[in-house]
């Protein structure tokens, strides 16, 4: 199965933090399974980091090398088709990176692991990771 990682799922993944569930830890863990972080999530991380909205252990660079590359989760570009795909979503979500991801989901037939509920108004796979309360 090929499984595209949300922002949030990475860095708990990452973190090993214990919002990531269970189910989805095992998703990722699974070597049966082709795991991918999108362009479009480094590029978010990189942004909002740079803001002060996000905390990250390492520098992008960094980040990829330590955390991507070492865990043998695969980089997805963007493409134009992703672009297509994006370019005919409804609006069911303004965000403009979760748009991104889902549409390269869509496009690349993957199932997204995700904690936004708000994914499920597209026509794309979901594993949920549900974050704790």
């Amino acid at each position: 199965m090929k499984v595209l990682l949300d922002t949030h799922a990475f860095l708990w993944f990452i973190a090993g933090d214990a919002e990531l569930d269970r189910f989805a830890r095992q998703l990722i863990e699974d070597p049966a399974n082709e795991r991918y972080l999108s362009v479009a999530s480094v590029w978010e991380i990189t942004i909002k980091s740079s803001l002060g909205r996000l905390t990250v252990p390492t520098p992008p660079s960094s980040l990829l090398r330590e955390h991507v590359w070492a865990n043998a989760i695969n980089l997805l570009p963007i493409t134009s088709e992703h672009f297509d795909e994006l370019h005919n979503l409804p609006y069911h979500h303004k965000d403009p990176f979760d748009r991104l991801l889902i549409a390269q989901a869509i496009h690349e037939g993957m199932v997204l692991l995700a904690k936004d509920r708000a994914f499920g108004a597209y026509d794309v796979q979901i594993a949920w990771s549900v974050p704790r309360k």
